[in-house]
């Protein structure tokens, strides 16, 4: 990925908010659907960290990179890790109202993964398209 830009946010909710303003500010040249669903995965992925991991600990942090490839930027979201996998949730559960974060993430990005950093420390990442214009 030849560009990347990167910035650590503490595990606070409100820097969810942070995280999302950091990415729309590095994509303000990109087309406004690229834009708004990097805003939107940046968030999901920043949430969860926060709420899901020991992000959200006392003194946690989460660390938000964005590459620029020549069809696609990746968003990635690197958290302290947790005892549970990030996984997507049935949108026919209606027990649980959250935990739809990953399916929104799904489908605005091309793709998407999880993969481990360091003991740890995870990362979750989403390609979204980048439209020649």
């Amino acid at each position: 990925m030849p560009k990347e830009w990167a910035r650590i946010f503490p595990g606070l909710a409100w820097q969810v908010a942070e995280a999302r303003h950091f990415v729309a500010d590095l994509l303000e040249d990109e087309a406004s659907d690229l834009v708004a669903d990097a805003v939107l995965v940046v968030g999901e992925l920043a949430a969860n960290a926060v709420r899901h991991t020991r992000s959200g600990w006392y003194r946690g942090w989460f660390l938000v990179v964005v590459g620029f490839a020549d069809d696609f930027v990746r968003i990635q979201v690197i958290d302290q890790g947790g005892d549970s996998e990030p996984r997507v949730r049935s949108v026919n559960n209606p027990v649980n109202a959250g935990g739809r974060g990953l399916l929104i993430v799904s489908a605005c990005a091309k793709d998407w993964g999880v993969k481990d950093r360091s003991a740890g420390a995870r990362c979750v990442w989403a390609d979204l398209v980048r439209v020649s214009g």
